[in-house]
This record gives C-alpha cells, structure tokens and sequence, in this order.
C-alpha cells in the first residue's frame, strides 16, 4: 500500500523531509494463503518460496505430495483454515458459478485484521460492496486488486476514495515477454489444428 503513497511523497513539491515512522509489513517469513491452486497458483507458490513464506493453498483437487513439498505448501481442506491463518490472501481461480462472489462478508470476516487480500483472478470473484465495507471499518488492513468489476470502475466507486487498496489496470500480464509468448502459444494452436495435429493447449469441457 505503501509504494503508491510513498512515490507521490517521494515526487511531490511539499515534501520537506521523509517521516521515519511509516512502516510497512514483512512478506518475509509471513503466511501466504492461495486460493486456487492451478498453473499459476502454483507459480506464485514457487515465488514466495523464495522470501521463505509460510504457504498454505486450497483447491479444489490437492496437488500431488511431491508438488506440495517442492515448494513447502500446506493444503486446506477448508478455505476458511486458510483464511484465519494468513497475513496474506491470494485469489488465483477462475471465475464459475462456484467462484462468483466467493469472498463476501462472512469470509473477509474470517481474515485477520492485519491481512491484505489480493485478487489477480476476476473481479467478480470479491464481492465488492463487502470489501468496501471492510476496508472502510478495518476489518481487513488492505486490498491489492489488478482486476475489478467493472472495468475500469465508475469514477465515483468508493474503492477508489480509499487509502488502503491499490488497483491495477489488469495488468498481471502486460509485459512484452509475456504477450509474445501468449501470441506465439495462440499461433502454434492455430497451426495445429490447420494441420490436424494435437492442440498444444487444448481445453477440455468438465
């Protein structure tokens, strides 16, 4: 929350002196919750590995033993274990009938109050009158959100007046490396299926 804020102090022509008691939160040795726990779940359980995170995870199949150790991952039957337990909530699922709305009022309750909750998945995922009520009262300490509903939000949505969410423009994978690949992944299935080969990355109806 404090990157935002902090450049605008860092930038701004009022600023005399930097305040040495704005102190933020330690993602080192902190625990990570991941809800959905798929291909890029697991990356981002593979990255926090890195800043020695506790992790937890649920989903709605448990990963393999040997994938779980890997990267130190503890499963949760239960989202709501998951959610009592973690400094960090991460949103990682796709958005379904089942997922729609998934973190409301009763879930956000669950949470620490230290928490943030962070959602790279779909904005529908959260109910947002809930979080802002949330956020508002400090039932939560904060939000980091790359996708929203709609997008982009009404200008006068209250998410935007708050001090203790920040929110992206959906850009999780806006990077020059990652469209290319994204673009070279889409002509590769493309040539497949002209060539009446096995599609690369086929997606099968449940």
């Amino acid at each position: 929350m404090y990157l935002h804020a902090g450049c605008q102090i860092a930038v701004s022509p009022d600023t005399k002196y930097f305040a040495v008691d704005w102190l933020g939160v330690e993602v080192t040795r902190a625990t990570l919750g991941i809800i959905g726990m798929g291909s890029i779940g697991y990356k981002v359980a593979q990255r926090a590995r890195a800043f020695n995170m506790r992790i937890l995870y649920h989903n709605r199949n448990r990963r393999r033993k040997e994938e779980e150790e890997a990267v130190d991952a503890h499963y949760c039957a239960k989202m709501e274990d998951l959610l009592q337990q973690s400094d960090f909530v991460m949103l990682v699922v796709n958005l379904t009938p089942e997922t729609h709305k998934l973190i409301g009022k009763k879930e956000l309750g669950l949470m620490k109050p230290t928490a943030t909750l962070i959602n790279i998945s779909r904005g529908a995922v959260i109910d947002q009158d809930a979080l802002v009520e949330a956020l508002q009262n400090k039932v939560i300490r904060a939000a980091a959100l790359d996708v929203t509903y709609p997008e982009p939000l009404p200008r006068d949505h209250p998410l935007l007046n708050l001090n203790n969410v920040i929110i992206t423009p959906h850009i999780g994978t806006a990077t020059v490396q990652a469209i290319h690949m994204m673009a070279e992944e889409a002509i590769a299935n493309m040539l497949a299926v002209l060539n009446d080969q096995p599609i690369p990355s086929e997606v099968f109806p449940k």
